[in-house]
């Protein structure tokens, strides 16, 4: 497999930041018709890497080769022109315009009038050859996140790319679109292409790619041929220590309810009905799992029990108290701790320093001020102390948290949220995004908290997650709960029949 000649050399990279060394003196290779996974937890480096080699940054030391041949690449342009593509995490699509309009935005030699009708036929000879059935005229609004990364991906291959870089490719795509995808990056490199794709995902690095290569904190650990190692070996490799793939769930005697919903009903963002007559109770000392496939009123749901969202039928009582449409800052007085869905725009303000981010939540009270001011110090300690705590890797407490890794942002909010014995807490996908380091440790503390007498509610998309550590599982379709059931007992057939509206028939626990 591959010329003897690399595809791609890049020898003692090192890109510097502000406070951190994202590369430090990285050496990476990578091969003609080879699937080379580019593997680490969050933060370790990776996209930076190849961001580099497409020549969004500049490396501050070291060389490219690009089939043997050093470049200099200043621009995207640079890249293109010598053959690289890349497909970023966050597409860069224009929606208004249709498949043809965005492929042939930038592209070389398309003709003044009607350039869209140039690339017409190329975009379905494309399709037909990946099976991806893409409609040059269908508007990118219209189109599933699958259906706009096959776009992306066209259009780095009608600009000649003969080396395509993946960020996080999966990250946004159902199972079956991840399927297709791998199938794709299978044909492409036995045509002789590079691909190269960004991940922290164990089983489908594993799936996948024939060699990976792994960075932690910015330097390589090693490249090693797929086939001649593990999962277990990999993730040791990228956390510097075994990682536990099973958490020991110790038995909790359960306490008094906490959260009680009665007949909760709620709107959605459009005014339909989202939540449906939903009853539930959270008692001290248990993690009850939400199941269900996304769109079912996971999301409002949490938004009613954390005062982000108006409740127009039922009740909400926490500890007896009924806390009903009141807003989130009386919600969080009352001892409810909410890790959000989305960890950058609801969970922190990027623009503020770790420290405080960490104490958004209690600025005005006695730890923190005095009088009208803050306590700097009393800030900087208690700061200083849930980054040692929560291993929240960043050069300093007053560094901005938009420079942290998602993985560290996580870590940040729950250092925040569980900082003081929280009655309840409400996690929405506290793990989605996460490597396999990050994950145990987010797994751990939810766990920790679950010891210590906390109600949990959980919400995520990974059934394996909620069945390991939930007690019991709610599942939800159409915006009810359509059966509560023992984890330690629970049918993942069955679970999965709920989920999809097929059985209902489960009975909820007391």
């Amino acid at each position: 497999m591959g010329a003897e000649t690399p595809a791609i050399e890049m020898r003692n990279i090192v890109k510097r930041f502000p406070g951190v060394i994202a590369n430090d003196h990285v050496t990476f290779t990578a091969r003609a018709g080879e699937v080379h996974a580019l593997l680490g937890e969050n933060g370790a480096g990776k996209t930076t890497l190849m961001n580099i080699l497409y020549g969004l940054y500049h490396p501050d030391e070291g060389d490219i080769y690009v089939h043997g041949r050093r470049v200099t690449i200043h621009s995207p342009r640079d890249a293109i022109a010598l053959g690289i593509g890349m497909v970023h995490q966050h597409f860069m699509l224009v929606h208004s315009h249709t498949v043809a309009e965005n492929a042939v935005l930038g592209l070389a030699g398309t003709p003044f009038l009607r350039p869209a009708q140039s690339v017409r036929e190329q975009i379905v000879a494309l399709s037909e050859r990946y099976r991806w059935h893409i409609n040059p005229d269908a508007y990118i609004w219209q189109l599933s996140a699958g259906e706009q990364q096959r776009v992306e991906i066209l259009k780095a291959l009608l600009r000649g790319a003969r080396v395509l870089i993946l960020d996080e490719p999966t990250s946004m795509l159902t199972p079956g679109e991840a399927r297709q995808l791998f199938a794709v990056m299978r044909q492409m490199a036995a045509e002789g292409r590079t691909v190269i794709f960004i991940s922290h995902k164990l089983e489908e690095v594993m799936e996948v790619s024939d060699r990976v290569t792994v960075l932690r904190r910015g330097r390589v650990v090693g490249t090693v041929a797929t086939r001649d190692t593990s999962p277990h070996e990999l993730a040791r490799m990228m956390v510097g220590r075994e990682v536990l793939f099973r958490l020991e769930k110790k038995p909790v005697q359960r306490g008094e309810v906490v959260l009680r919903l009665e007949g909760v009903t709620a709107l959605n963002d459009l005014n339909l009905p989202a939540l449906k007559e939903v009853s539930l109770d959270v008692h001290a000392g248990e993690i009850v799992g939400i199941a269900g496939v996304a769109g079912n009123g996971q999301k409002e749901l949490v938004e009613v029990i954390t005062g982000l969202r108006p409740v127009i039928q039922g009740r909400i009582f926490l500890d007896g108290e009924e806390i009903t449409n009141r807003d989130a800052r009386f919600i969080g007085k009352r001892g409810v701790a909410h890790v959000p869905e989305d960890r950058v725009h609801m969970g922190v303000v990027p623009n503020l320093s770790v420290a405080e981010n960490l104490i958004l939540k209690y600025y005005d009270t006695p730890s923190f001020a005095r009088g009208w001011f803050l306590d700097l110090q009393a800030v900087t300690t208690f700061a200083q102390q849930k980054v040692k705590e929560y291993q929240i890797r960043t050069p300093t407490v007053h560094t901005p948290v938009k420079l942290l890794s998602g993985g560290n942002i996580q870590r940040l909010i729950l250092a925040r949220e569980l900082a003081f014995q929280p009655r309840l807490v409400v996690a929405a996908h506290p793990t989605s995004g996460l490597d396999v380091g990050a994950m145990e440790h987010v797994r751990q503390l939810l766990l920790r908290q679950r010891e210590e007498g906390a109600a949990i509610l959980l919400v995520s998309e990974d059934l394996d997650e909620v069945l390991e550590l939930s007690d019991r599982v709610a599942v939800m379709f159409g915006g009810r709960i359509v059966g509560v059931v023992d984890a330690s007992e629970a049918d993942v057939e069955a679970i999965g029949a709920m989920m999809a509206g097929l059985n209902t028939t489960a009975e909820a626990a007391a």
